[in-house]
């Protein structure tokens, strides 16, 4: 029986006293986390609760009592056991197992690190370096049990995210992860080799292309939750392997889109957040309720530097980006140096939800062109506490246009960009088919879940996060 049973649901009780025949015989299973005297702790996914292990108690007879006492003394931290008996509380209103029988489950031959709280609560030689824990987070999570709740909290907010997403009547697919074209996004792939096709495939960088197809086939709403693999730097917000989730809705467009995102994310919010949309993100207050402030790019860049950059071409933004000390280099076009204005001018100051909005034509590839003003397109990016957490558009439907957008990437490519979108024939002949008007949106789970977890860094919202490789085996294969 798991100890949330008992702990919690018996928390209360607890200040009485109880007694074998009020309650009956009890058995239960964890991890002997150490003994002083004799009471002991025992941890399970629910918590710990303090066990009463006195020589000579534990067993029905002589013999078997003998045995426990040879058993008892083998016990380590971190063994795993299973115990029987009946609850009782201490003078001080602890709730107690009085064990009268005990098994060994399982041994551990490594020592775990013993985190010592004293009388006070201070917690004394805790398990914290970063690079351990992230290395070795089977052993964060038995030590640290309180980080549990962050992997909790991450598995809620996905649940509230489909949830949300079922209840108005759309569909989650599932869509290809070896790619043989790597699109929808502008990122270098990883690439591997199928040895029975022998051909190139790519893990993919996004799935908006396959769910396009979907809503060419005659789906009117389809989204995905998945891993993509961009192989790119690693920081506090990236990671090469990370969880999306990308919605495509029929007939809508981005205006829509943004008023569905509001409705969305505060719901979720409320979901795992007690009811409230307001969270704590280090010194920031966050307010997840609608509406969001509403600012195009254009006007974002003026508002933070003074400087309206809307008629400059590339050479001018080059120009500018040396006035601003923004370090860019030869292969970049001018939506990837508007990019780098950007981010180094305006991201930080992002703090409340804010969409940017009205993005130059140059950075979307992907995205309809906008119904009012030459030069843009119709997307929008949500930042909060300075990070962008969702990226939508107004889908390009156009096979036209967009073979054009296209093959200008390929140029970019021919240039030394990395990361320009590479053309991909199938899609095109998707869209040739015809689609509907539809919106696209994409929400990065791990920076959803930084935010509403109160985390820093992506490294602690998942459980193994990609590390270099241990300098001992580096060593190793070196002298190799």
């Amino acid at each position: 029986m798991a100890l949330e049973e008992f702990v919690g649901g018996l928390r209360d009780a607890a200040l009485g006293e109880f007694h074998k025949d009020q309650i009956g015989e009890v058995s239960m299973a964890g991890r002997f986390m150490g003994q002083r005297g004799p009471f002991a702790q025992l941890q399970d996914n629910y918590g710990r609760i303090q066990l009463y292990l006195r020589k000579g108690e534990v067993g029905s007879d002589d013999e078997e009592k003998e045995r426990y006492n040879q058993l008892m003394k083998l016990l380590d931290i971190g063994d795993f056991i299973g115990v029987k008996g009946f609850l009782f509380s201490t003078q001080t209103g602890e709730l107690t197992l009085h064990v009268t029988g005990l098994s060994f489950l399982s041994k551990a031959l490594r020592p775990l690190p013993i985190v010592k709280r004293d009388k006070e609560g201070n917690v004394h030689d805790a398990f914290t370096d970063p690079e351990l824990r992230y290395r070795q987070r089977y052993v964060d999570l038995t030590v640290n049990p309180t980080n549990k709740e962050i992997f909790v909290k991450r598995s809620r907010i996905i649940s509230a995210m489909r949830r949300y997403f079922d209840q108005q009547g759309w569909l989650e697919v599932e869509t290809p992860v070896l790619q043989v074209v790597h699109g929808g996004a502008a990122a270098r792939p990883f690439a591997t080799h199928h040895n029975t096709l022998d051909m190139k495939l790519f893990m993919r960088i996004a799935n908006e292309l396959y769910l396009k197809r979907l809503i060419v086939g005659g789906y009117d709403g389809v989204y995905e939750i998945g891993k993509m693999f961009r192989n790119e730097g690693m920081d506090r917000t990236h990671n090469p392997e990370f969880t999306s989730m990308e919605i495509y809705v029929a007939y809508k467009d981005y205006n829509w889109m943004m008023e569905m995102v509001e409705e969305c994310l505060e719901y979720i919010t409320r979901e795992v957040n007690d009811g409230e949309t307001k969270v704590q993100v280090g010194e920031h207050t966050i307010d997840f309720a609608g509406p969001y402030r509403r600012l195009s790019m254009y006007d974002s860049i003026k508002e933070y530097t003074g400087v309206d950059i809307s008629g400059m071409d590339e050479a001018q933004l080059r120009d500018l980006c040396k006035q601003l000390h923004i370090e860019v280099d030869p292969s970049m076009g001018r939506g990837k140096l508007i990019d780098e204005i950007f981010g180094e001018k305006v991201e930080a100051h992002l703090i409340q939800p804010t969409y940017i909005t009205d993005y130059p034509i140059e950075m979307t590839p992907l995205a309809k062109k906008h119904r009012t003003t030459e030069g843009l397109v119709e997307r929008f990016e949500l930042f909060v506490n300075g990070k962008e957490i969702a990226n939508a558009y107004s889908e390009l439907n156009d096979p036209i246009d967009q073979r054009e957008r296209f093959e200008e990437q390929l140029g970019l490519a021919a240039r030394g960009d990395e990361e320009a979108m590479a053309l991909d024939e199938d899609f095109l002949r998707a869209l040739e088919y015809g689609m509907p008007p539809t919106s696209g949106l994409g929400i990065g789970i791990d920076r959803l879940t930084m935010l509403l977890t109160n985390q820093s860094s992506i490294q602690e919202v998942l459980f193994f996060p990609q590390m270099k490789a241990e300098k001992k085996k580096q060593d190793k294969e070196a002298k190799a």
